[in-house]
Parts: C-alpha cells; sequence; structure tokens
C-alpha cells in the first residue's frame, strides 16, 4: 500500500446535485484549473453495490438514485484511509452490466480530496468529514434533457427507457433525498458547469486553502 506522509489539514469537498445537474462539468473544469497532483477525486458512481449477483432483468430495474444503493461504508472508509495518508483502491463500476469490474482504480492520497455524487451529502458521517459541501443546482427541464442525451449516448438505453426510469425513480428520489441536501450546502451553483464565476470561485478557494496548508 502506498503510505505518503501529508501535512494535518486534508480539504475535503464535498460536490452534490440531481442528475444531469451538472457535477461532473463544474468538477472537471476545477481539476483544469488546479495543480496537478494536488487533487484526488472520488466519485459516488463507483461504489455502487455490486450486483452481479443478480439476473441481468433485475439488474437493469435497479434504483440508482436511492441511497441504499450505494455502499457508504466503503466509501467513508476509503476517504478515511487518504486522510491517514494511505492510497485506496476505488471500485470500477459499469452501467452497462450494472456489476463491478474486476479491475480497480489506485486513487492516492493528495492536499484536496474531492467527493462528488448525488447523494454524497445524504450521509451524515461523510458530511461531517467534509469541509465544504457544494450543491450544484439546475433547472428540472434541462438536468432531463442531459440525462437523456447521457443516458443514450453511454448506457446504451433509448429515449422511452430514460423518460420511465426518469417518472419512475430520478424525479421522485430527487425530490425525496437529493433536493433537501441543499440546506447543508455551504455553497449553492446555478446553472451547473455554465456558472463560470461560481467555478472560478471555487477553484480559487481551493488554491488559497492550498498555499496554505
Amino acid at each position: 500500500m502506498f503510505l505518503l506522509k501529508l501535512n494535518e489539514y486534508m480539504l475535503i469537498i464535498g460536490i452534490a446535485g440531481g442528475t444531469g445537474s451538472g457535477k461532473t462539468t463544474v468538477v472537471k473544469k476545477m481539476l483544469n484549473r488546479l495543480p496537478a497532483g494536488e487533487v484526488a477525486l472520488l466519485t459516488q458512481d463507483s461504489y455502487y453495490k455490486d450486483s452481479s449477483h443478480l439476473p441481468m432483468d433485475y439488474r437493469q430495474k435497479i434504483n440508482f438514485d436511492h441511497p441504499d444503493s450505494v455502499e457508504f461504508d466503503l466509501l467513508v472508509d476509503h476517504l478515511k484511509q487518504l486522510k491517514e495518508g494511505k492510497s485506496i483502491e476505488q471500485p470500477v463500476y459499469s452501467y452497462l452490466t450494472c456489476t463491478r469490474q474486476r479491475e480497480t482504480s489506485t486513487v492516492f492520497p493528495a492536499r484536496v480530496i474531492i467527493v462528488e455524487g448525488i447523494l454524497v451529502l445524504t450521509h451524515l458521517q461523510l458530511r461531517e468529514l467534509m469541509n465544504l459541501k457544494v450543491f450544484v443546482d439546475a433547472d428540472p427541464d434541462d438536468r432531463l434533457m442531459r440525462v437523456i442525451h447521457r443516458d443514450m449516448e453511454e448506457r446504451g438505453r433509448t429515449v422511452s427507457k430514460v423518460l420511465e426510469r426518469y417518472e419512475a425513480t430520478v424525479k421522485p428520489m430527487h425530490l425525496q433525498f437529493i433536493e433537501p441536501t441543499k440546506r447543508y450546502a455551504d455553497l449553492i451553483v446555478p446553472q451547473g458547469g455554465n456558472n463560470h464565476v461560481a467555478i472560478d470561485i471555487l477553484s480559487q478557494y481551493i488554491l488559497r486553502n492550498l498555499s496554505g496548508l
């Protein structure tokens, strides 16, 4: 296991928001403005529970927008290991097969850790590890259009299947679990990845903290 002696203080930033809100775009644009090697990324999607023991028909019905679908205990444990200066093996999840892959992705400790995902602010123990909590907000119609485009391009779903899933799980789970986590956010970013001012503020915040770590 890789072990790095870090300063006692590590900046941990949680970035949440609804499906299709632009979280990934915000993270990518921030990473492009930050020094290479100073930031590590943990994605909630990597921690979806393995469903390889279930028939494919059942896997395709998994509610990925419910907190029970995520192995939060492992995510919290990995985040704690990174805080201790240890590297971790982040799972790799496939939406095409709805299973964890055999390979893993090594994540090395860094002075800044970003934890990104729709449900990362729903978990108390995870929130308590965060120094800054961000909620990326977007209009529901805009989110739906992004979800349709993404699921067709990346997950091989038809428009009808995407809309069916949106009405059955995505929309109700957003209202029940995700939208309420806005109250935990220290910063709300409207317009997702198109909000260049908010992305610049976040990037400058991280850079200032890096200079002081």
